[in-house]
């Protein structure tokens, strides 16, 4: 893709973003397209030729560290789309992920993903709400223990790994534990530089009483 073109779709980005972008909570917002460099805006384009089609959520506090963004974003490209567990079950991590850090934006745009996937609309009611969901299926149910023992324990019992090893193999486990890392690092960064919902009304999660 031409230079020109590259600008004009950052552009259409910070068009869309025209309001969010400046206000006072989110510490990282879209940068002004001339301010960015060049290594920004090719790790960019990177992302809007990917099959994520657009900038958006923690690759916009990311793009200013570019090698990291870029790098990153190919890992979760990964994760997200061709993980050995499937993207079911995938986007039942990043709920879990999500809850655990109450990260508005991952919520807010995987959410609306969790449901066209199949996940039960009374399955995410529940996790958004910090309970125990029934429901699921056996590898819902697999998956979900293993994600809240690592994100809530720390680590995974010995009854839980042998369950997941069983179903889902040692690739398995690893694509799981990455899903659960990746999206823990994703809400971190979006924490730590309050990024914004793309819509500035919605707050889908309330935060946990501690």
């Amino acid at each position: 893709m031409k230079a020109k073109h590259v600008l004009s779709a950052l552009a259409w980005l910070a068009l869309i973003a025209c309001g969010n972008a400046v206000r006072a909570q989110d510490r990282m917002p879209l940068p002004p397209i001339d301010q960015l460099t060049d290594a920004q805006r090719q790790a960019a384009q990177e992302i809007i030729n990917g099959p994520r089609k657009a900038l958006y959520g923690p690759f916009i506090p990311l793009i200013r560290s570019p090698e990291l963004m870029d790098r990153s974003s190919k890992m979760g490209e990964y994760l997200r789309y061709k993980s050995a567990i499937g993207n079911q079950l995938s986007e039942l991590v990043i709920l879990i992920v999500a809850r655990h850090w109450t990260q508005q934006v991952e919520w807010y745009l995987h959410e609306p993903i969790a449901l066209k996937v199949g996940i039960n609309p009374e399955v995410i009611a529940a996790i958004a709400d910090g309970r125990t969901p029934d429901g699921l299926s056996e590898d819902q149910k697999i998956v979900y223990d293993f994600s809240m023992e690592i994100n809530t324990n720390k680590s995974v019992s010995d009854e839980t790994y042998a369950r997941a090893l069983k179903r889902f193999g040692d690739k398995g486990i690893i694509d799981m534990l990455g899903i659960n890392g990746y999206y823990n690092f994703l809400a971190i960064i979006m924490n730590g530089t309050r990024t914004e919902n793309p819509d500035q009304a919605v707050e889908p999660l309330k935060p946990f009483v501690r």
